[in-house]
């Protein structure tokens, strides 16, 4: 897994300045600038002198800064190679070879129906630290009926696919956004749902959302508390009723390696 905690991933439009301001104090995991679709095509040239003046002179609370870039777009590469974000975040990824000379460690976005059966080479490339399902995209490249992102009988498959792919190469697993503001049972459904498939966070669209995936993709007191019990057995042994193993440790080590050392 990456060493770099993304249980909340607050995503900014690169050409406003003050929701930039705003999204410098917040206590996310990674704030990620967005140069694609949150910036209309006359307005992206404005953006990266924006987006670089937000890298150089704000102080970001987040520990992890990031750059969402247009897709082949040479401009924004530049900026990433003169701002160096922690991270740039490469939508619509299709092969492997998107990912080829980027200069600063890169999540990659699975969101078409070609990322998605390419997902576990492209979970391989060197360089690579996420693995994020876009669904909104996803939808579309799959024809699905749905007009709401993250909505769709499509999500559970690409959930556990991505997951897959992304743990068996040492990355994170990021779910992409749960869009309806205001609506925090919405919002904590959506989390247990990518959580109990071992999602380690999600994309957040308002500072709103950033506490709730903090709480709840962070492991439970109770989750804690069973994990160390079960460490502190020796070998086959009975635990309330429950027979433990060395599958039960693998499982309660997973469960702890979530905590960072501050935790």
């Amino acid at each position: 897994m990456s060493v770099r905690r993304r249980r909340s991933c607050l995503t900014v439009p690169g050409d406003d300045e003050r929701k930039l301001a705003k999204a410098a104090t917040i206590a996310a995991d990674e704030v990620i600038i967005d140069l694609e679709d949150a910036v209309a095509a006359p307005r992206k040239d404005t953006a990266r002198e924006t987006v670089a003046r937000a890298l150089r002179d704000l102080e970001w609370r987040a520990p992890t800064v990031a750059i969402r870039v247009n897709p082949g777009s040479q401009a924004d590469l530049e900026l990433v190679r003169a701002a160096r974000p922690d991270v740039v975040v490469l939508p619509k990824v299709s092969s492997p070879g998107d990912l080829e000379g980027l200069p600063v460690p890169a999540e990659a976005q699975i969101e078409t129906a070609l990322g998605l059966v390419e997902c576990e080479r492209i979970a391989a490339a060197p360089g690579l630290e996420a693995l994020v399902l876009g669904p909104g995209d996803l939808a579309a490249s799959l024809g699905v009926p749905e007009l709401t992102i993250g909505e769709g009988a499509h999500v559970d498959y690409a959930l556990a696919r991505i997951v897959v792919a992304a743990r068996a190469y040492g990355l994170a697993a990021v779910d992409g956004p749960f869009v309806v503001l205001g609506d925090d049972a919405g919002l904590r459904t959506s989390i247990l749902r990518s959580r109990g498939f071992g999602y380690d966070g999600k994309w957040c669209i308002h500072p709103a959302q950033v506490e709730l995936c903090n709480e709840l993709y962070a492991p439970t007191p109770a989750e804690i508390e069973r994990a160390r019990r079960i460490l502190a057995l020796d070998g086959v042994a009975r635990l309330d009723g429950e027979m433990v193993d060395e599958a039960n440790r693998r499982m309660a080590e997973a469960i702890l390696a979530r905590l960072p050392p501050e935790d």
